[in-house]
């Protein structure tokens, strides 16, 4: 039997060394991103390399979901699925996700804004998809009776082992401390953007530091990160400490 964990995140949220720290793991498969081509096929957003991205996808929402529901690719035991929120533009929701195990990966606002903007020359409130982040995390913590599991980005820079094993009881896997580094360069389930944005992480052959300094942002990308705190803090109150 799979178990498929939907990693939920927003970009810029340390998300694609998540999917690296899983994928060291030898009982476990990973999948990036996978409705980001329905996202781009529907709403027509141009984000980078959007034709290469449609052209080299799946953007059928249903067949999509139906693999995502399936066996892992591999026959791996774990199935770990990173996620956009902002990627849920479809006629997906959370009803379709029934049987999977849900996690939460967030940053704070001003840390998440200032990356994203090193990339992009200018960030909306859509971008971030916290409206549907809300829905979910509520959805499951009622399902649950308690809140699924959340990490914060930058508790996993300051402890990746103490958050990271707790992360691993709270989905009911083994810890295992392969997740804590990896062989830079590119991987085959790398999404087909992976040239615009993956840059560091395949650089990369673990966490980095922590970040402690203050951020600078423009007045107009301040007003977004206030916009955007109290999505933040309503997950982070219940995040896994190490």
């Amino acid at each position: 039997m799979t178990l498929r964990i939907a990693m939920w995140s927003g970009p810029r949220n340390l998300s694609t060394a998540m999917m690296r720290s899983f994928s060291s793991r030898a009982d476990t498969f990973v999948s990036d991103e996978p409705f980001y081509g329905c996202f781009l096929k529907t709403t027509g957003a141009n984000h980078p390399m959007r034709e290469e991205v449609i052209a080299a996808m799946d953007c059928d929402w249903g067949s999509v979901m139906a693999t995502l529901r399936g066996p892992a690719p591999d026959g791996s035991p774990i199935w770990y699925q990173k996620h956009m929120w902002h990627h849920m533009a479809g006629p997906v929701g959370y009803e379709d996700f029934a049987g999977f195990t849900h996690a939460f990966l967030i940053r704070e606002p001003e840390r998440m804004i200032a990356s994203y903007l090193r990339k992009r020359e200018a960030a909306a409130f859509a971008d971030f998809g916290l409206e549907r982040q809300a829905e979910f995390f509520e959805r499951e913590a009622d399902r649950l009776g308690h809140a699924p599991p959340v990490v914060d980005a930058n508790d996993v820079l300051a402890n990746p082992e103490g958050v990271l094993s707790k992360l691993c009881a709270a989905l009911a896997i083994p810890w295992d401390p392969a997740m804590l580094s990896w062989a830079p360069g590119r991987r085959v389930t790398d999404g087909p953007w992976a040239p615009h944005w993956y840059g560091a992480v395949e650089a990369s052959t673990g966490f980095g530091p922590p970040e402690t300094g203050p951020v600078e942002l423009p007045d107009e990308a301040r007003r977004l990160a206030d916009r955007c705190r109290p999505y933040y803090q309503r997950l982070a109150a219940h995040r896994i400490a190490a």
